[in-house]
């Protein structure tokens, strides 16, 4: 059990109930003694959460995080305040506001470009309250601003940063939160670095590839996460730093595309495309959800003997296509049209979904760095290792996004306690201190052996 050198009395979770929270406190209630406060609407969830929990280590209490004396009484006295519950540009504020009135810690795994700004511009209100918040404390942002660091050591004048990210299928169980999330990086405005300053792309058009844990180089898109918000604060000459994202298998990108687009210029409700998307994903019977949206067309789909002008053709003359299959098919024939993915990867992605086949997952973080070194160029990377069901790390978004949670708290109850202000990770958490957190909170050394200093695989990539 770890020892705390601020003798912490309790640490509050808002937003408990959700997996990626879930995640978090198992592993942090397994690597540390101390008392936790799971706080969420859903108290059933909770309290069947608190139930597996060492007796007498967890209280579950009902919480609208948005009824702000409720909000002020349960923050109240904390050691440090965990929000979960996205989406973060709802949340972020009021659990920010109350811990600032409070003087608590705050921390959060915040991957909205917006709140992160919000939260960085109360840093001197933070300072002067004498408390710390750590905000993008997951998995992107969060350890990939880490590996940016480590990535960087030894290069002394950096000159570009690519942070990339792949999210596997995961179908079914993907929550609300972070479908509503992706609808709302995968159009519009995208804040990133570039020509040495803050410069807006649109979101998910510009691309690149990167190798990703053990499957070779894979195609990404820019996105608007806040790492490009952030990491210039600390690589200020930097000529650019930018997120590239990617969904696997590749047709996702163009469904994601194709309804962000369509909630942007308000041909559908941000509320219609993340229902369709809840329902598509998370049916039980794969083909019901398919045939509720694309009608008789989906009768195509059994057989597989069609080709993608065929099923279009079908789909636009289906009534219920109007609305978000119209758009998520669109965006995989533009996939098509930029040679991002062929017909057979569409259709192949199409009657699989249908099918209700889900392949071998596929996910990771990678981290690039290029600049100088003695006046010659270097390049350095460091990426997160295998992916799937025999990873503890990696085994899907919510437990790198949630194990690496847990790690950050461990370092921000440990080594922070003279520390005041707002931070994001890159400011005050060393890489290898965070690395050996994660095995801390029962990350295998194994899978870290492309990040630890004793890891056979980093030195030999450097």
């Amino acid at each position: 059990m770890a020892s705390f050198n601020s003798n912490p009395k309790w640490v509050v979770f808002i937003g408990a109930a959700g997996e990626m929270c879930r995640i978090a406190i198992e592993r942090f209630a397994a690597a540390t003694d101390i008392s936790l406060v799971l706080a969420d609407i859903n108290v059933a969830a909770i309290e069947a959460l608190a139930a597996k929990l060492p007796a007498g280590r967890a209280t579950a209490q009902k919480l609208d995080l948005y009824n702000r004396p409720s909000l002020l009484a349960i923050t109240k006295g904390a050691s440090l305040v965990v929000l979960g519950a996205g989406p973060y540009a709802k949340t972020s504020e009021p659990v920010l506001s109350a811990c600032l009135e409070n003087k608590v810690r705050y921390l959060d795994f915040d991957d909205d470009v917006e709140s992160t700004t919000a939260a960085l511009a109360l840093h001197e209100k933070s300072k002067a309250a004498g408390v710390p918040f750590f905000i993008g404390c997951g998995a992107s942002p969060g350890m990939t601003n880490v590996m940016a660091v480590d990535a960087a050591k030894g290069i002394q004048k950096v000159d570009t940063i690519d942070v990339c990210w792949l999210v596997g299928d995961e179908r079914p169980g993907i929550g609300k939160a972070v479908l509503e999330h992706l609808m709302h990086i995968a159009a519009g405005p995208c804040l990133t670095w570039a020509n040495g300053k803050a410069t807006v792309n649109e979101s998910w058009v510009e691309t690149g590839y990167a190798p990703i844990g053990h499957h070779g180089e894979m195609l990404l898109h820019e996105t608007a996460h806040p790492e490009p918000v952030t990491l210039p604060r600390l690589f200020p000459n930097a000529d650019r730093i930018r997120c590239l994202g990617g969904l696997h298998p590749a047709p996702f990108n163009g469904v994601a595309r194709g309804l962000g687009v369509a909630v942007r210029s308000q041909k559908i409700t941000l509320d219609e495309a993340v229902s369709f998307l809840l329902n598509l994903i998370n049916n039980p019977n794969p083909l019901e959800g398919w045939e509720a949206g694309l009608g008789k067309a989906s009768g195509y789909l059994r057989g597989g003997d069609i080709s993608l002008k065929e099923l279009w053709q079908a789909i636009t003359h289906t009534a219920g296509a109007l609305g978000p299959w119209r758009h998520a098919i669109f965006g995989m024939l533009d996939q098509i049209r930029t040679g991002e993915c062929s017909t057979g990867d569409v259709l192949s992605f199409l009657l699989d979904s249908a099918r209700g086949n889900i392949g071998p997952y596929c996910a990771g973080l990678t981290v690039r760095v290029t600049g100088t070194r003695n006046g010659m160029p270097v390049a350095q990377e460091k990426r997160t290792g295998a992916s799937g069901e025999g990873s503890v790390l990696f085994k899907d978004m919510a437990a790198i996004t949630g194990g690496a949670c847990a790690a950050f708290m461990l370092l921000a109850l440990e080594d922070c306690s003279e520390l005041s202000g707002v931070f994001a990770p890159e400011d005050c958490f060393e890489p290898q201190a965070f690395y050996e957190a994660l095995c801390r909170v029962g990350v295998p050394r194994n899978e870290l052996a492309n990040l630890l200093e004793d890891g056979a695989e980093a030195k030999a990539h450097l």
